[in-house]
C-alpha cells in the first residue's frame, strides 16, 4: 500500500512573522503583513527584488551595536559564563568548554537540561553619544529567542514571544550614560507547556511528536522554530538566545526603518516598472518635505519624487517606471539565461536632518502561476512561466542549515545553495517549520538562479489542489489529487523501480528516500562502539518510525545485503547502499516527473515541477537528505546533478517494451543523435551499439524517440539475456552539445550474471586549482564511488556506472589539500566490493 502523508505537515508553516526574512530594513507587525501580502501576490515563489546594504548619512542617525560578549546565567545562579551575542546558550556552553559537541552521540538527550532552565543575558554599557543631543533612542533586537522579558536600568521594556520579530523599544527616558541591560529568558518548553494548559477550546494536534523523534510536546504553541522540539530528521534543541543583531539607535527629526523594492512589468505600457516602498518614524511634530532620488546608472535612469513625512510611524510608495528604450535585461533562473541585476540608488533629501542613501540591486523578472483546463484532462494545470516562458521547476526542498543559527555563516549557505545550483537545480522549496533564512540566503539565490517558495505564499497549503482548494474553501477534500496543484509522495515498501507506482502529478513538491550520511560524516559525532547499524547510536539518530529497516528493505529489491564478518566493514558497506539505494530511486522517481511533463494519459500528466526531500541537513544522522551535514555531496546529489541535466534521454519499461524519452529544458528545437549501447556484465567491450541520427527533440519538452520490444533487443544483441546485460544512452548533438550517459538496468543487479570482482585504481594529479583522478577499472563496475573522507570538496562525476577501461574525475577543493592528502585519504568502492 502507498503511503501518501502529510509527513511535514504536522506544523503548520509559521504565520508571516514581523517581517520578512529578506529585508535588511525591518517592519512593525502591522505593516509587515500587508508588505509580505502584497510581495507573495507579486512575486509568488521568486526571491523578491533585492533591496540590501547599508544607509550611509551626513549628520544621520548614531548607531551602536551591543552585538560581542554578554554575562550569561542560568535560573539559580550555579552557571555563570561569557556568552557571544548573536548567539545562543548551547553555543556558548560549549565554546566555554562547559559541555561536549551537542551533536556528539546521545547529547540531544544528554544536554535536555540546557532547553529545560530559565537562561539570562546581561550587560553593561556606556552611551556613546550625548543624549540630550537626540529626539529618540530606542533599543533594537533583530531577533530574540524566544519568550523573555527585557529590562533597561532595571526598568520592564516589554517581553518577546515571538523568534520571527525584530523589537525595537524606546528607551529615550531610560538611557543613561552607563547602562545596565538584561534578557530574561524562560524555557521555551515550559511557555509552551503552560500555553497549552491554558488553552481549553479545542484540541491542537500532535500534542506530542512520536517517541522515536525524542522531543518536547507542544511545539504549535509558541512562534518558534518548529523543528528545535524536533523532527524525522532532526534533534530536539528548543534553544534560547538573541540570535540576531542588538543595537541602540539615536535619531532626530525621522529615521528610515524599513525599505523594499519590488519590480513588475506593465503589459498594457509594455513597460517595466519599480515599486518602492519607504517606511519612516517621524518625530517631528510637523510633516516634513523633501525629495527622493531613483539612480540605476546602467539603464540611464534617474528621477526624483517629491514626497511628504507625516509625523508617527508611515510610509511612502514610489513608482518609478524604466524607459522604454532601456534595454532591461531579465533576470532568469538557473540554467535559462543569465542572472542580470542593476545596482540602484536611492538618495533621500529632506528639508530637515540629514541626507540618506539606501543602496540596493533590482532584479526584473515576472513570474505567473498558470492555472488553467488541460484539454483531455479534468482539473487545471499548474505551473509557472517566468517572463512569459514556462519553466519546469528542478529543484528540492530546504531546511535549516543548523539546530544553532549563529552556526550558519554566509559561507555555509554559500556552499549549500551553489550545491543545487551546481546540479541543476533552479528552484528551492524553503520548508515552513524552520526559520525566516537571512538576507545573505536570497542574496545567493539571486546570484545563482535559484527561485524560491518561501512557506507556500500563493496557496492555501502544501500539498494543495491550487485554485480548487480556494472553491473547497481552502481545504483541500483530496490534497492528493493528481489534476490539480501539487502533491507529495511517499512510499517505502513498494519497488521504487517500479515507476507505475508515482501519481502522474501536475507538480511534485515532495517525495524522498532515505540514506545515511558517509562514514566520515557520521564518524566526527560517534565513537567505535557505535559503527554498527544495529548499535544504539545508530538506533538514537533515527528519527523515522522503522526508517533503519525500511532501507533495507528497499535495498533488499535489487542488491545483496552485506555479509561481511567485519563489523566496520559491514556498517560502511550498509552505508553505501543506502545511498545507491536513494540515488537509484529518486533517480527513477525524478525521471518519470519529467518525461511525463508534455502528455496527458488517462487524464493525467501534465507535470512541471519535481522538487524532492530534501536538500540538506541539520545534523549527522540518516535522512531524506541530498547534501550531508557540512555540506557533503552524497551520492543522490552526484545523481540530481544528470536526472536534472538541461538535456537528458530518460527510459522506462512498461509490458516488455522500452521507451526513450529526450527531455529538453534547451530554449530552441535540436537535431540529435541518440546513442544505444548495449554491455554484458561480463565484458568492457560492447556486445552491440545503435545510433539513432536525426532524432528531434523539442525545446522545453519530453517527446518520446526510441520504442523497441526487449526481447528484439536483446536478440539482436546475441549472447545477451536480461540478467547478463545492462543499457547505456545518451544524446549527441552539434557544438559539443552532450547528455548525461543514462542507464537502463534489465534485472535487478542481485541476480546479475557475469558480474566480476574488478580491480579499481586511481593516479591523482593537480592541474591549477583542482585536481585530476584518472580511474582505471579492469572489469564493468556498478555505482563506481569516490571518497576523500574529511577533506572538504566535491567530485565532477560519482555513483557511476564504469563501463570503460579508463575514466577522468575532476575534484573540486573547498579547502586547501595536497595530491599526497588526496592518495591517503581516497576510498575506490563499486557495488562488486560489497560482500
Amino acid at each position: 500500500m502507498a503511503v501518501r502523508r502529510r509527513r511535514r505537515g504536522a506544523a503548520a508553516p509559521p504565520e508571516p512573522p514581523a517581517h520578512s526574512g529578506r529585508r535588511p530594513c525591518r517592519l512593525s507587525g502591522r505593516r509587515a503583513g500587508a508588505a509580505m501580502g502584497r510581495a507573495a501576490l507579486l512575486l509568488l515563489l521568486l526571491v523578491a527584488t533585492a533591496a540590501r546594504a547599508g544607509v550611509s548619512a551626513a549628520g544621520g542617525p548614531e548607531v551602536h551595536s551591543l552585538r560581542g560578549t554578554w554575562r550569561l546565567g542560568n535560573g539559580n545562579g550555579s552557571v555563570v559564563l561569557r556568552g557571544e551575542v548573536p548567539g545562543c546558550v548551547h553555543t556558548a556552553l560549549h565554546r566555554r568548554g562547559l559541555i561536549q559537541d551537542p551533536y556528539y552521540r546521545f547529547n540531544d538527550v544528554m544536554y535536555r537540561w540546557i532547553s529545560l532552565d530559565n537562561w539570562t543575558y546581561s550587560r553593561t554599557f556606556k552611551t556613546p553619544f550625548d543624549i540630550r543631543k537626540w529626539q529618540k533612542v530606542n533599543l533594537v533586537f533583530e531577533g530574540v529567542d524566544t519568550v523573555a522579558q527585557i529590562l533597561i536600568n532595571n526598568i520592564t521594556l516589554g517581553r518577546t514571544d515571538n523568534m520571527f520579530n525584530r523589537y525595537s523599544f524606546d528607551i529615550t527616558s531610560v538611557i543613561k550614560e552607563v547602562n545596565f541591560v538584561e534578557v530574561r529568558f524562560l524555557s521555551a518548553v515550559s511557555y509552551a507547556a503552560e500555553q497549552s494548559r491554558c488553552h481549553k477550546a479545542y484540541s491542537i494536534p500532535p500534542a506530542c511528536p512520536p517517541p522515536v523523534q525524542k522531543g518536547e510536546c507542544h511545539a504549535n504553541f509558541i512562534r518558534k522554530e518548529q523543528c528545535s522540539f524536533s523532527w524525522d530528521w532532526g534533534p530536539s534543541f528548543p534553544t534560547q538566545g538573541i540570535w540576531k543583531d542588538v543595537r541602540i539607535e539615536a535619531y532626530n527629526h525621522y529615521h528610515l526603518i524599513y525599505f523594499s523594492l519590488t519590480s513588475f512589468f506593465v503589459k498594457s505600457a509594455q513597460q517595466w516598472s519599480l515599486e518602492i516602498e519607504s517606511i519612516f518614524d517621524v518625530v517631528s511634530s510637523k510633516p516634513i518635505a523633501g525629495l527622493v532620488t531613483v539612480n540605476i546608472p546602467k539603464l540611464q535612469m534617474q528621477q526624483t519624487f517629491s514626497v511628504k513625512l507625516q509625523p508617527g510611524e508611515g510610509s511612502i510608495v514610489l513608482l518609478v517606471n524604466i524607459n522604454k528604450s532601456s534595454a532591461v535585461e531579465a533576470w532568469w533562473p538557473n540554467g535559462h539565461g543569465k542572472q542580470t541585476g542593476y545596482n540602484m540608488t536611492t538618495t533621500f533629501i529632506m528639508e530637515a536632518g540629514y541626507q540618506i542613501e539606501k543602496f540596493s540591486k533590482a532584479y526584473f523578472r515576472t513570474v505567473e502561476l498558470v492555472q488553467e483546463p488541460i484539454p483531455g484532462s479534468p482539473g487545471l494545470s499548474f505551473y509557472f512561466k517566468i517572463n512569459g516562458r514556462p519553466i519546469f521547476l528542478k529543484g528540492s526542498n530546504w531546511i535549516p542549515a543548523d539546530s544553532f543559527q549563529d552556526r550558519v555563516t554566509y559561507d555555509t549557505l554559500w556552499l549549500l545553495l551553489k550545491s543545487a545550483a551546481d546540479a541543476n537545480m533552479n528552484a528551492l522549496r524553503v520548508w515552513g517549520g524552520g526559520v525566516y533564512e537571512q538576507d545573505e540566503f536570497y542574496n545567493i539565490c539571486d546570484e545563482i538562479g535559484i527561485m524560491e517558495d518561501k512557506s507556500r505564499p500563493f496557496i492555501a497549503s502544501s500539498p494543495t489542489n491550487g485554485l480548487e482548494s480556494v472553491k473547497e474553501g481552502w481545504l483541500s477534500q483530496n490534497p492528493y489529487d493528481t489534476h490539480y496543484g501539487d502533491t507529495h509522495f511517499y512510499d517505502y515498501s513498494n519497488d521504487c523501480w517500479n515507476w507505475t507506482v508515482y501519481p502522474k502529478t501536475r507538480f511534485a513538491s515532495e517525495y524522498g528516500f532515505q540514506s545515511w550520511p558517509s562514514f566520515s560524516t557520521i564518524e566526527k559525532v560517534s565513537s567505535t562502539e557505535d559503527w554498527s547499524y544495529t548499535s544504539n547510536f545508530s538506533l538514537h539518530r533515527q528519527h523515522h518510525e522503522n526508517g533503519n529497516d525500511q532501507m533495507l528493505q528497499q535495498i533488499g529489491h535489487h542488491f545483496k545485503l552485506p555479509q561481511s564478518t567485519d563489523p566496520i566493514k559491514k556498517f560502511k558497506d550498509t552505508i553505501y547502499l543506502t545511498q545507491v539505494m536513494q540515488a537509484q530511486c529518486i533517480k527513477t522517481e525524478t525521471e518519470f516527473y519529467r518525461f511525463s511533463q508534455s502528455e496527458i494519459i488517462k487524464g493525467e500528466g501534465h507535470t512541471m515541477g519535481a522538487l524532492y526531500w530534501q536538500l540538506n541537513d541539520i545534523w549527522q544522522a540518516p535522512s531524506w537528505a541530498s547534501l550531508e551535514h557540512g555540506g557533503k555531496w552524497k551520492l543522490l546529489h552526484y545523481f540530481a546533478q544528470n536526472f536534472f541535466a538541461p538535456l537528458l534521454p530518460v527510459a522506462y519499461e512498461d509490458k516488455g517494451v522500452l521507451y526513450i524519452y529526450g527531455v529538453s529544458d534547451l530554449h530552441a528545437d535540436r537535431k540529435l543523435t541518440l546513442r544505444v549501447v548495449v554491455h554484458a556484465w561480463s565484458s568492457l567491450e560492447p556486445v552491440c551499439t545503435l545510433a539513432k541520427d536525426g532524432v528531434t527533440v523539442k525545446a522545453q519538452s519530453a517527446v518520446l524517440i526510441y520504442k523497441e520490444s526487449i526481447n528484439n533487443l536483446l536478440e539482436r544483441c546475441r549472447n545477451c539475456t536480461r540478467k547478463s546485460c545492462v543499457i547505456t544512452f545518451c544524446l549527441v548533438g552539434e557544438g559539443g552539445l552532450q547528455s548525461p550517459m543514462n542507464h537502463h538496468f534489465l534485472s535487478s543487479l542481485k541476480d546479475a550474471v557475469g558480474l566480476e570482482k574488478t580491480h579499481l585504481s586511481a593516479s591523482v594529479s593537480q592541474r591549477d586549482d583542482v585536481y585530476i583522478f584518472v580511474l582505471q577499472t579492469t572489469a564493468i563496475a556498478p555505482f563506481v564511488s569516490l571518497d576523500v573522507g574529511r577533506i572538504k570538496g566535491r567530485f565532477s562525476d560519482n555513483g557511476f556506472l564504469m563501463t570503460e577501461k579508463k575514466k577522468v574525475v575532476v575534484f573540486y577543493p573547498w579547502e586547501p589539500t595536497s595530491v599526497e592528502e588526496l592518495e591517503e585519504s581516497l576510498t575506490l568502492t563499486s557495488l562488486v566490493d560489497v560482500v
